[in-house]
């Protein structure tokens, strides 16, 4: 079992989590979407969930990037890349980095 891919302490995790969370705040006020507004245009059931995400905890699914992008007016590489800072910053290294 690979319970950790990204070979960081819990606590590093969830700071790279709530960083992600600041980032996707930021992204939903420059589209000047509330929660609510945001959780519709998702598809999210309840806006509490934009609200976990903004904190850090939980992510979005891969699946869903499309539709959040677009519901916040990112670019989706864009979009993506900024997540995989976040989410798996293993993966981001090795494909952004410029060593």
């Amino acid at each position: 079992m690979y319970g950790n891919p990204q070979r960081r302490s819990a606590t590093e995790v969830q700071d790279l989590r709530r960083e992600g969370g600041r980032w996707l705040k930021e992204q939903r006020e420059a589209a000047g979407l509330s929660q609510r507004q945001l959780a519709a245009k998702v598809g999210a059931d309840y806006y509490t969930f934009i609200s976990q995400l903004e904190t850090g905890r939980g992510r979005i699914p891969p699946d869903r990037y499309r539709d959040w992008a677009q519901a916040l007016e990112v670019p989706e590489k864009t979009f993506v890349r900024e997540l995989l800072r976040f989410y798996d910053p293993i993966t981001y290294e090795i494909l952004f980095s410029e060593a």
